[in-house]
């Protein structure tokens, strides 16, 4: 007589429990700031504990880089919106059924938008009773009256900056203050760090080692103010015949617009001899590191910054940042010891302000010192990360 040999018994006690899906979505497909900032602090959430989804409306370098970690990439199609929606009629999109559906096929417990999408996650989310959170990047989300009551319904809402949090509100505040939590995003301290070795950079533009180099960072389009950096640079020029002008980035989301501004920019260097000679443009790079090692001063012209995160990149490599002072600049880099704030729009205090680093090495070196410490201790992408995480298990829990 043959006896059966016992089933093996299983101990869900000590089964690791499956890492909670959520779900972050995007309008844009190309990398710009926001996008790698968003990626960066993904980076740092536990995997053990969450799988992280990106929706976005077609292929491109975002969703590229979101697989190459491994992580899930949904492609469907929709419109960004515009400020002046009318969130009733975007929820009547087919759209919205579709992520409704995926929402409830992945499991999905909690949905980070982008502003542009909100009005097709909000009622995919109110269907399926998901909440959803929110990071405030600008002045100029600030709902009209009809559109409140769809922001009101976030579980949580960040600001990147006290700047971005007073233009969401408003005057008088549409909701209550303290329902918007200022987070200031973070740099990977690890990757953007001084031990970085800039040489090769310079010698492969043909940039002689003690030559000055002064840098921007950033798409083309014309909030960026690269016209104001070429007044500045054609100030400086003539007075540091050496110096070199690094234009970092392309036209990587704003179409037409990007491309008319792009082409403004050469015809104005094609129009001064100072600049032809001086003047280099490196294309994008999803490596700024080595770029910025190789850098003496990082400028920022543009008219404002909702946040900035070049300057925080900058101040990690120790690099001095040279910036205009609306917006998130304003609470990130400290005026006279990590970098130097001027009005926008004014090529003329920018060049000052470059002036009075070209000629000081040791205040820039100071300056960089002091830029790498704060970020360490304030702006660590890993402090972002923590809080946000913090979120996630608080909204994730009361569903």
């Amino acid at each position: 007589m043959t006896t059966a040999s016992p089933s093996p018994v299983t101990d869900n006690r000590l089964a690791a429990p499956r890492p909670t899906p959520i779900l972050f979505v995007s309008s844009y497909t190309g990398l710009g700031g926001g996008e790698t900032s968003l990626y960066e602090m993904v980076r740092c959430l536990d995997s053990g504990r969450w799988t992280p989804h990106l929706l976005v409306p077609g292929e491109g370098q975002f969703p590229a880089l979101w697989r190459s970690q491994g992580w899930p990439v949904h492609i469907l199609r929709w419109r960004p919106a515009m400020p002046l929606f009318v969130p009733a009629l975007w929820a009547r999109l087919p759209v919205v059924r579709q992520i409704e559906a995926l929402i409830r096929r992945e499991r999905i417990a909690v949905v980070r938008p982008e502003y542009h999408s909100i009005p097709l996650i909000a009622p995919a989310c109110r269907r399926v009773g998901v909440p959803w959170v929110w990071m405030i990047h600008g002045r100029w989300t600030h709902p009209r009256p009809w559109q409140r009551g769809l922001f009101r319904q976030a579980a949580h809402l960040f600001a990147d900056s006290g700047w971005s949090k007073a233009g969401f509100l408003g005057e008088p505040p549409f909701m209550p203050p303290e329902r918007v939590e200022v987070r200031h995003l973070g740099v990977d301290v690890n990757r953007f760090n001084p031990a970085v070795d800039g040489r090769p950079v310079r010698a492969a533009l043909s940039i002689p080692p003690d030559a000055p180099v002064i840098t921007i960072l950033g798409r083309f389009q014309p909030i960026k103010g690269h016209l104001n950096f070429l007044g500045m640079a054609a100030r400086i020029a003539p007075e540091f015949p050496q110096a070199r002008f690094l234009i970092v980035g392309d036209n990587v989301l704003d179409g037409a617009v990007g491309d008319r501004h792009k082409a403004a920019i050469l015809a104005t260097v094609e129009s001064n001899p100072d600049l032809k000679r001086s003047v280099i443009f490196t294309g994008f790079s999803d490596d700024l590191v080595p770029t910025l090692r190789a850098s003496d001063i990082l400028v920022c012209a543009s008219d404002f910054e909702s946040f900035g995160m070049a300057h925080l990149e900058a101040m990690a490599c120790a690099v001095p940042v040279v910036s205009t002072n609306v917006g998130g600049p304003a609470e990130t880099v400290l005026d006279g010891q990590t970098g130097l704030l001027v009005p926008p729009r004014d090529p003329e205090a920018l060049a000052a302000a470059v002036r009075r680093l070209l000629i000081d090495p040791d205040l820039r070196a100071r300056m960089g010192a002091a830029g790498r410490a704060h970020v360490l201790a304030r702006l660590d992408v890993r402090h972002y990360a923590a809080r946000f995480e913090e979120v996630l298990a608080a909204v994730a829990g009361s569903t």
